[in-house]
């Protein structure tokens, strides 16, 4: 009677298929999908929002993710605007 014997594994090829920066990329990333779900379910709550002309009854979440886009673009704008001005004040010819 013949004996089975397991196949040996190449140990470099098992070395190579271990990806430290793939399982923690995964891991960070299921732990902001989790936080994403959180901040959502506790900001879902409904909020007045008042404008000059009229109110608005939306999610409190949108609100803040309204905000935060246009603090986002603002900042951006400004940005640009204090590099064109740099560039500007660098390229006047000197008297």
């Amino acid at each position: 009677m013949r004996r089975l014997r397991r196949p040996r594994i190449d140990t470099g090829e098992v070395s190579d298929r271990w990806q430290p920066r793939l399982y923690l990329r995964l891991i960070v990333l299921g732990l902001l999908v989790a936080w994403a779900i959180g901040f959502i379910l506790e900001n879902r709550t409904q909020v007045h929002v008042h404008f000059v002309l009229g109110t608005a009854r939306v999610s409190l979440v949108w609100v803040i993710l309204l905000v935060l886009g246009v603090g986002l673009i603002g900042g951006i704008l400004l940005a640009q605007l204090e590099r064109r001005r740099r560039r500007r004040s660098n390229q006047a010819p000197e008297h």
